[in-house]
């Protein structure tokens, strides 16, 4: 039997939607205010299948979290270039040689998301970051484009709070 809606069932509720230019982004020992670009966390879980009879069945396998791409600017003071190489060095120190323990180089990241008022609406935890890349730019006599610092950020876990 068809069904009939109600006028309330068909109109729109009132919502404010997350903005994508509304968020701070939290690296120990880096400003937040010289962060560019981000993205929220991804992450992919495998398929396991399960052969049987003449069917396949599928449970979850492991999941990964994928990297995060972050974008930095890098004013002359404060150098978000210097910044991001304090970070380096307690992974890989190249004067000495030396590597780091993942004590000293994993960290502990937060992505807020906020309202118009800035409160916080969505809370991301990002556990056990590090490095796997740090690029500090082209230069380029032929432009008045500011210098970046990009960097891909590997995590071990990451929650949503809310």
């Amino acid at each position: 039997m068809a069904e009939t809606l109600s006028v309330t069932d068909m109109l729109p509720n009132k919502f404010e939607p997350k903005r994508k230019f509304r968020w701070v982004f939290a690296i120990e020992g880096i400003d937040a205010f010289l962060i560019k670009t981000t993205a929220r966390p991804t992450f992919t879980t495998s398929e396991q299948a399960i052969p049987y009879l003449n069917s396949t069945r599928y449970l979850a396998g492991k999941t990964t979290f994928e990297t995060l791409s972050v974008t930095l600017h890098d004013p002359i003071a404060p150098s978000g270039a210097q910044q991001v190489m304090e970070w380096v060095r307690t992974h890989y120190e190249s004067v000495s040689g030396r590597a780091g323990y993942a004590d000293f180089y994993k960290r502990d990241c937060q992505l807020k998301m906020t309202d118009p008022v800035g409160t916080v609406v969505e809370l991301w935890d990002i556990k056990g970051a590090m490095l796997t890349s740090a690029g500090f730019g082209e230069l380029d006599y032929g432009t008045e484009d500011p210098a970046e610092v990009t960097l891909t950020i590997r995590f071990d876990n990451c929650v949503l709070q809310y």
